[in-house]
């Protein structure tokens, strides 16, 4: 949510952060509903102060034994037309807000410029990708030889775009999650919650995926919606709170199941696992002093790709372009790991600093030490990482000749000991 103190302040500066998104100059539009508003506002505190001033004439009229008709014929014109005043302030509140909820955060002055994900700028890569002597295989490929990756099953239980897997795979996607829980936890410094899955509307759009995005949530017929992701829960765990400031940063991290209807990406791999409605993700949430979000945003996504290096999968760090960039960052960095089977790196985390603007979205504070007002607090959110989609780059990065899948060594233990992933068939 935008602050429309600084819209007031720096309109020509606000039409500038949606021009960078591709958007119309909204600041006059805004400001004139906002006129009304204070208006509005203005005149039902006008007509309240004269009212006040009518009940002690009143008083003392009566006191007097003087006639107070007059005054008592004002006061009652008075309730009615302030009534009408808080009326239409609350209808250009209403107003106000209907099109604030619908904006975009402000990119950051380090976001790059751009229309799509072309113009996203490549900071860093790691890792060389591994040369085969054999043609590699996708992950679709290598579970079916494995026997432990069912789709056609997965279809006649729930339709398309979800996946059975069964045995080591199992077990590795289990791995998978629990090594990164630890990593997090025991060496990044993240408090592990296990949070609800199903949140009320106030969750969402705290957020930001309400109101704008309703088409890619999937909800319940008793009002619930299904997370897209623990970004949802986490981050609402301080929705509505002036966070204690010696608790800052606060930093959570969960593992839990996600929700998408990908409404927005027809036709974009329909087949495997890299985009399904349900999937597995370990996230990461800092909650943060404003002086802090930065180098926070910084560490967060270290922390996601030292979760890549342990495992030994090459990978690449960018910087996303507004036009790339998710509705509520106003920085990103997206984490692409390499992908042998389709030859080139896909997108496996992204990290965003929010800035304030889900923290006013959730009215979420803290008081800094020494003073007696309170700021907005600054959020971010990362994955660490997409399970699922880390599977599928053990299995196409970690493949052999004759269909077997090594274990990285960091796993083993998660998987009793086992080094290698044999066919059943």
């Amino acid at each position: 949510m935008h602050d429309i103190r600084f819209i007031r302040e720096q309109p020509e500066a606000f039409d500038a952060g949606l021009k960078r998104r591709g958007l119309a100059p909204l600041a006059v539009e805004l400001l004139e509903i906002d006129r009304r508003r204070r208006e509005a506002v203005t005149r039902a505190q006008e007509l309240q102060t004269r009212r006040n001033e009518l009940s002690k004439l009143i008083g003392q009229k009566k006191a007097k034994k003087e006639d107070a008709q007059a005054e008592m014929d004002e006061v009652a014109r008075s309730k009615d037309a302030q009534a009408e005043a808080e009326l239409l302030s609350k209808a250009a509140d209403d107003d106000l807000n209907a099109i604030l909820a619908t904006l975009p955060n402000i990119p950051s002055d380090e976001t790059p410029d751009g229309k799509d994900e072309a113009d996203n700028k490549e900071l860093r890569k790691v890792g060389e990708p591994r040369k085969f002597n054999f043609e590699a295989k996708d992950h679709i490929a290598i579970g079916a030889g494995l026997g432990m990756m069912d789709f056609e099953r997965a279809a006649k239980l729930s339709g398309a775009r979800f996946v059975i897997l069964s045995g080591a795979l199992a077990r590795l996607e289990r791995a998978l999650g629990a090594f990164m829980l630890d990593l997090h936890t025991g060496t990044n410094g993240y408090t592990e919650v296990n949070p609800p899955v199903l949140v009320r509307d106030a969750a969402l759009y705290g957020t930001g995926q309400l109101p704008k995005f309703t088409e890619d949530l999937f909800t319940t017929e008793q009002g619930l919606w299904l997370i897209p992701t623990a970004e949802v829960s986490l981050t609402n765990l301080v929705n509505d709170e002036i966070v204690d400031d010696a608790t800052l940063p606060r930093r959570y991290t969960a593992q839990t199941l996600c929700f998408r209807s990908e409404a927005g990406a027809a036709g974009k791999d329909t087949q495997g696992m890299i985009r399904q409605h349900q999937f597995v993700k370990v996230e990461m949430v800092s909650i943060a002093r404003p002086e802090e979000s930065d180098a926070e945003h910084e560490r967060m996504t270290a922390c996601a790709e030292e979760v890549l290096k342990r495992l030994g999968l090459p990978f690449r760090t960018i910087v996303l372009c507004t036009g790339d960039m998710g509705f509520s960052a106003r920085k990103t960095y997206d984490i692409e790991v390499w992908l042998p089977g389709q030859d080139r790196y896909r997108e496996i985390s992204s990290c965003s600093n929010c800035g304030d603007f889900q923290a006013r979205r959730m009215n979420a504070r803290y008081r800094p030490a020494g003073e007696k007002g309170t700021k907005f607090v600054h959020t971010l959110n990362g994955s660490g990482l997409a399970v699922g989609r880390t599977l599928i780059a053990v299995l196409e990065n970690y493949q052999q000749a004759d269909g077997s899948v090594t274990i990285p060594a960091v796993l083993r233990p998660y998987m009793g000991g086992l080094e290698v992933i044999q066919p059943t068939r």
